[in-house]
């Protein structure tokens, strides 16, 4: 750790390790490093493990087709250790497959303290530069090996050839308990000819659409290749058995899935790249990628490098979008602000406290917004589904698109033109009447201060539900639907009273109750949403 600018090393060695594994075996202990920061977040770097070059076999020949090496990596990080350290690796000339595996002790820790978990990657021999191209591949805490080859790799990884020079096994100590963390490391090279080149299948960008219309689709979804225990195919299954036109594949740190998602989507499903980009400040979603293309999450909001990466995203015309803001979890609760944002995510999976935290901050953005003329933020719902039983779909968005592609849909999201379902089984139309003129979901209506208008909401498939319609100055109408879960509410108000009004259907309360939005108590307002708008503005004519 570094204080008042000095540093202190990190990493106690251990006793080296001397067990001979394969033909190659002698243990290693850790002893000289670097701890190095620059934009991104604080790297230590130990000392680099070598192999035998191809030329070191008998008389100078090369290892035998197939033939192994290993070497072993043990090491100690105290609490406060840099965010990632690198454990350099040089790889010889002659290698077809490189396999890693690791562990780490789990001490008990008391409640309430963070115990040992440590995430784990690796970066090829073109470096480890924030945002470079050396990046291999990244599974977090999910998987405790990997290999990479030309032609195939792990979930999470890249295949490709296993260049001769410096590669980096990363460790990702994102929680160390106050005992520390003793950690293994092995690193297996396997020497041949590299074998046929990994042939990507990558989605395309269109699929057969209905025109301009609304098109449902969830944002946020992981599979085997980051944390997730689905595979692709169960995902795109998922997708299609909640009735869904498109969904975003959105795997932590990597973009390996990218190459295997055109074997799973057709004309009656979009599949878009994205990522979900794990800082240690909050996650966002990086949605509508070029197929391939990997954004960099090793920074902190204090490393003035969140903007860099937004740009990359903006630049292919992607999507930046916060992603439950309030979660928990370690490293999770977003630090970054909204200013590169295209949107935000305000509902994530089953409707819980944190998604009302996340709406009321959202609804704040809305009224400044309005008070700066400012563009105002759009809202996201997404499940983030991971595995079972999480639901793929609950919730989703329902956008407002040109055509069922993906530059068409990321328009529609950006421009606010969506509203948020629980399921395909809710349906709704809101708008605002008034002048002689109509608007709807993220569009603007300009009339005289004073003159009528009309704001409509007509939804099915909510049985009991209450509609509110909210606006800057807090709810303003409540009214429910019969057990049908299908009726029309109509509320009036004007431009002078109303900068912006959007609608919320909510489930009854446990005790079967409405709710009411404008009273305080010790309980929860209303029951779990089963449906949002994003809103519709209302201008002063002549302002």
């Amino acid at each position: 750790m570094c204080l008042d600018g000095h540093c202190e090393h990190n990493v106690k060695p251990l006793e080296p390790d001397t067990t001979d594994v394969g033909n190659a075996g002698a243990g290693l202990g850790r002893r000289r490093l670097l701890l190095a920061g620059g934009a991104g977040a604080a790297a230590l770097t130990l000392a680099p493990v070598s192999f035998a070059r191809a030329a070191d076999g008998p008389a100078g020949a090369a290892p035998a087709n197939g033939s192994e090496a290993t070497r072993t990596i043990t090491g100690f990080l105290e609490t406060g250790v840099a965010d990632f350290v690198h454990l350099p690796v040089e790889v010889p000339r002659g290698v077809r497959k490189i396999a890693v595996s690791y562990s780490y002790d789990k001490p008990s820790v008391p409640s309430g303290v963070p115990g040992n978990s440590c995430d784990i990657g690796v970066f090829d021999e073109r470096g480890t530069a924030l945002g470079g191209r050396g990046f291999r591949g990244w599974s977090g805490g999910f998987r405790t090996s990997f290999e990479i080859g030309a032609g195939e790799a792990t979930p999470g990884y890249l295949p490709g050839p296993v260049n001769p020079g410096t590669w980096n096994i990363v460790l990702g100590p994102y929680q160390v308990a106050p005992q520390g963390m003793n950690y293994r490391v092995e690193v297996t090279l396997t020497y041949g000819e590299r074998g046929p080149a990994f042939v990507p299948h990558h989605p395309p960008q269109r699929a057969k659409g209905r025109g301009r219309d609304w098109y449902r689709g969830d944002c946020h979804l992981h599979t085997v290749h980051s944390d997730g225990k689905r595979l692709p195919a169960e995902v795109a299954a998922g997708a299609r058995a909640a009735g869904l036109d498109f969904m975003v594949s959105t795997d932590h740190n990597t973009s390996s899935s990218h190459a295997v998602w055109g074997e799973h989507a057709g004309p009656d499903l979009l599949i878009i790249p994205g990522e979900e980009v794990t800082t240690r400040n909050g996650h966002w979603l990086a949605l509508g990628l070029p197929a391939g293309e990997w954004v960099d999450w090793r920074y902190r909001s204090r490393d003035d490098a969140f903007d860099r990466f937004a740009r990359q995203v903006h630049r292919n015309d992607g999507l930046v979008v916060p992603a439950h803001m309030y979660c928990a979890y370690v490293a999770c609760q977003w630090k970054f602000g909204f200013e590169n944002a295209d949107a935000t995510e305000v509902w994530t999976g089953p409707w819980t406290y944190d998604d009302e935290h996340a709406v009321s901050t959202w609804d704040q953005k809305l009224g400044e917004a309005v008070r700066t003329g400012k563009r105002w933020l759009p809202a996201m719902g997404n499940s983030d589904a991971h595995s079972e039983p999480q639901v793929i779909g609950l919730p989703h968005n329902v956008v407002l698109a040109d055509d069922l592609a993906t530059d068409s849909l990321m328009k529609g999201i950006r421009e606010g033109r969506s509203w948020i379902a629980e399921s395909a089984s809710v349906e709704l139309a809101f708008t605002a009447t008034g002048g002689g003129r109509q608007a709807g979901i993220g569009e603007k209506l300009t009339v005289p201060a004073e003159a009528p208008v009309d704001i409509r909401l007509d939804v099915r498939g909510v049985p009991h539900g209450t509609v509110r319609f909210i606006t800057d100055e807090g709810q303003m109408h409540q009214e429910s639907v019969g057990a049908s879960g299908t009726g029309t509410v109509v509320w009036r108000t004007t431009a002078s009273l109303a900068a912006y009004v959007r609608a919320e259907v909510r489930h009854p309360m446990a005790d079967g109750s409405p709710g009411q939005g404008n009273t305080m108590g010790d309980a929860l307002l209303f029951g779990p949403m089963a449906a949002m708008t994003n809103p519709v503005f209302l201008e002063r004519k002549g302002r």
